[in-house]
């Protein structure tokens, strides 16, 4: 099993985290951001990943919006799929999916290059806000997931006008290329996938 654990405490959030790469998808998330537990949930299912997370921030304490603890989970869910990736032998590194979410249309490439980057494409959202979640942190959240992964994430909404259905499609489709990228090719489990022969 490919797992991994972070504790992460600042002044501004307190986080643990544990991932299984290998999982069946179950998600046991508590982050005080109802809409960030969904999209959370989601990762996990889609993905095929195991999350457990308790996140607690200063958006419960001092009255902040939820900016620091949305970041940090992703820089310590990042940290923990990177560690739990270990030498990255036998994956199969690629994974795109393209998800329809009723009107809106998204595609995530991935790429497990050791190479953090992120383009981050969408039509600029129609609703600034989900309950409590602040949707320009949508773009925040998957540069810190992908930089502290090791992951180049190109991130595409062809188009949508809802906001909650394309950060959705966002999750979903981050989630199924993941789940493409981490499996293992059986046919190369003791190979590194990369020429170099490093990643």
């Amino acid at each position: 099993m490919r797992t991994a654990q972070i504790t992460r405490n600042t002044k501004e959030t307190q986080i643990t985290l544990s991932v299984n790469l290998d999982g069946t998808g179950q998600a046991d998330i508590t982050t005080g951001i109802g809409f960030l537990d969904h999209m959370l949930t989601l990762l996990a299912f889609h993905s095929d990943m195991d999350i457990a997370l308790t996140a607690h921030g200063d958006h419960e304490t001092v009255g902040m919006d939820p900016h620091h603890v949305t970041e940090d989970i992703a820089i310590a869910l990042g940290k923990c799929i990177d560690e739990a990736l270990g030498e990255r032998r036998g994956i199969t590194r690629y994974g795109s999916f393209t998800i329809p979410m009723d009107e809106a249309l998204v595609t995530t490439s991935l790429d497990i290059s050791g190479r953090p980057y992120l383009v981050f494409n969408t039509p600029e959202f129609a609703n600034p806000k989900l309950g409590g979640y602040d949707s320009e942190m949508t773009e925040e959240f998957f540069r810190a997931l992908s930089y502290n992964a090791g992951i180049t994430a190109h991130i595409n909404a062809h188009y949508g006008k809802n906001t909650h259905h394309i950060i959705e499609g966002m999750f979903k489709s981050y989630a199924r290329a993941l789940k493409e990228a981490v499996r293992i090719d059986e046919e190369k489990k003791n190979e590194v996938p990369s020429s170099k022969g490093i990643l």
